[in-house]
């Protein structure tokens, strides 16, 4: 249960610019403009308070496909925003609301050990869940998204909580989970990891992953595919051969390109297949 009692928040406004712990930012970073966007922060009301967000879409038009998008361990910073406008770009109403308001700002935080301790490891997933939920809601009531065209992404720590809203969100149509954790030791606050939800997923899940991820092995991956057969579940499960993880973070060493742009284009795909574009 969330404690809708605590009303301290952290986080009131995003971070500027790229987070301490993922300096120097590569010379291959995807800078997408706002030209045609209406694009910046925003406030999503909660069960406890507000949290900020970024939210990008279409200067023109109306009733736009809602895309939730997850952020990384690193919060919701420049590249989050910039996966919001690539988004917009193509007609979606995409919103990232920073999912760890009330924890702590990870932004400011240079070493990617203490980012963890001080912050992600005090996350509980259901207050993610109500999050999200209060995210859909609010691009609902904006008058410019159409919520029966839901999708979600999620991005390393947010590939873990893709597959798990769609184990929670009845309205959800469809999620695209990047390298997204698949297994671990569960606890009062992440009582339930993917591998769990196989059999529970009320949309169908896109994982992308890398088959050089030193994070995530192999095994786990193809732990995940059989326990989906074994379920009947309509997702899928892609491996990047040369890719390892984070490979869509073209601000980060560890980018490969050919495997973000196809896992972007089936993204893409995925989202029109089952009615979330």
């Amino acid at each position: 249960m969330i404690d809708v009692n605590r009303r301290e928040f952290l986080v009131t406004k995003l971070a500027a610019g790229f987070a301490l712990a993922v300096q120097p930012i590569s010379a291959e970073t995807i800078t997408t403009d706002s030209k045609g966007l209406v694009a910046g922060e925003v406030k999503i009301p909660t069960s406890d308070g507000e949290i900020p967000a970024y939210r990008a879409m279409p200067e023109s038009g109306k009733a736009f496909p809602v895309v939730l998008v997850v952020q990384e361990i690193f919060g919701v910073h420049e590249h989050i925003k910039d996966i919001c406008r690539r988004f917009a770009k193509v007609g979606h109403l995409a919103v990232a609301p920073e999912l760890y308001a009330r924890q702590g700002d990870v932004s400011q935080i240079a070493d990617f050990r203490e980012v963890i301790q001080k912050v992600v490891s005090k996350v509980p997933d259901a207050q993610v869940m109500s999050d999200l939920d209060a995210a859909a809601a609010w691009a609902e009531k904006s008058g410019k998204g159409n919520v029966s065209k839901l999708g979600l992404t999620g991005f390393c720590w947010g590939g873990r909580i893709a597959w798990l809203y769609a184990a929670h969100n009845p309205k959800l149509k469809a999620a695209v989970a990047w390298y997204g954790r698949l297994v671990g030791p569960t606890n009062d606050l992440q009582p339930k990891h993917p591998i769990d939800l196989a059999a529970s997923l009320k949309a169908p899940v896109l994982g992308l992953y890398g088959g050089q991820d030193q994070g995530i092995p192999l095994d786990t991956v193809e732990k995940m595919r059989q326990a989906l057969q074994a379920a009947g579940n309509p997702s899928e499960i892609i491996v990047y051969p040369n890719a390892g993880h984070g490979f869509c973070a073209d601000y980060r060493p560890s980018y490969h390109q050919e495997s973000a742009q196809d896992g972007w284009k089936r993204l893409q795909d995925w989202f029109r297949k089952h009615g979330a574009a």
